[in-house]
């Protein structure tokens, strides 16, 4: 069997449908519609229901799923085990949100270089959407981020809440604020940030990477929502100020992981990952609940 054929199959059970897939995979529509096909024939079975709605899986594009994880997942770990650099016995790649590389990740990647030193790292900044493709399809081993969407054979574990405050450049800076930047921390976010600002109108800037956000504010002047962990820093040193009388906000921090693996390196880089959540609720006094 082509492996490109189980790629694309993981990449139209995860978008949903076929353009999407083809999106993904910088592919025309008609090469994700070929390759299924020829799968299909492969297995003797249907794995999709075309429809107006998408490609739903059939039961036995359910009972391949599986299969196709693994066939991915094999040719994977086989690059990287015969890819390794000498004195490497093993790797492992991580992909998490930009805001979460701020402060938390490094501390586990410090972390991992100092009990496995012997662990090759592959590092990645990603969004929801790309992350949970990666793990479906194999190419990333644990995913951290905010908002993930459950998906057969994934495990979802909550590591933290973040607390979101408002930020300012000047401590009289007044709100509502025409400077005011939105970031997009997604869904969970948006609908509490519109319940308690229903009437506000429509920011003259928006963005999806809050490092962008953080840097307009800083030498441009205006505010916006971050974590607290990210902005502690800044507002003792004076750079940033909170601003008074506004409510915050928190965002769960999540880890995402295949449920099959079981692998030592992996068992061992989720458990440094939960350590590093625990100090992190310690230290901002948030408890998962």
């Amino acid at each position: 069997m082509d492996i490109e054929f189980a790629r694309t199959f993981l990449a139209v059970a995860a978008a949903g449908n076929f353009v999407g897939a083809a999106q993904r995979l910088h592919v025309t529509q008609s090469t994700v519609s070929a390759r299924i096909q020829a799968l299909e024939n492969q297995l003797g079975a249907i794995l999709f229901r075309r429809g107006r709605g998408g490609a739903e899986l059939t039961p036995a594009g359910r009972r391949f799923l599986r299969h196709a994880k693994t066939l991915v997942q094999t040719l994977v770990q086989a690059r990287h085990d015969v890819g390794l650099p000498a004195g490497f016995r093993g790797s492992l790649t991580l992909s998490g949100r930009i805001a979460l590389w701020d402060g938390f990740l490094p501390r586990w990647v410090a972390q991992m270089r100092q009990t496995h030193a012997d662990i090759s790292l592959r590092l990645e900044v990603g969004f929801e959407e790309g992350i949970m493709q990666g793990l479906v399809q194999g190419t990333v081993d644990i995913g951290v981020m905010y908002t993930p969407e459950s998906r057969p054979g994934l495990g979802i574990e909550r590591l933290f809440e973040e607390v979101l405050v408002l930020v300012a450049s000047e401590p009289d800076r007044p709100w509502p604020d025409k400077g005011y930047i939105h970031m997009d921390w997604g869904p969970e976010f948006h609908a509490q940030f519109t319940t308690r600002f229903p009437e506000m109108e429509p920011p003259a800037i928006t963005a999806n990477i809050g490092w962008l956000v953080m840097q307009q504010i800083l030498h441009c002047g205006g505010s916006g929502y971050f974590p607290l962990r990210m902005t502690r820093e800044l507002i003792e040193q004076g750079e940033l100020w909170l601003v008074k009388n506004s409510p915050s906000f928190t965002l769960s921090a999540y880890m995402v992981y295949p449920l099959s693996r079981q692998e030592d390196i992996l068992v061992s880089a989720m458990n440094s990952l939960r350590d590093l959540a625990a100090e992190e609720r310690a230290a901002g006094a948030i408890p998962v609940r």
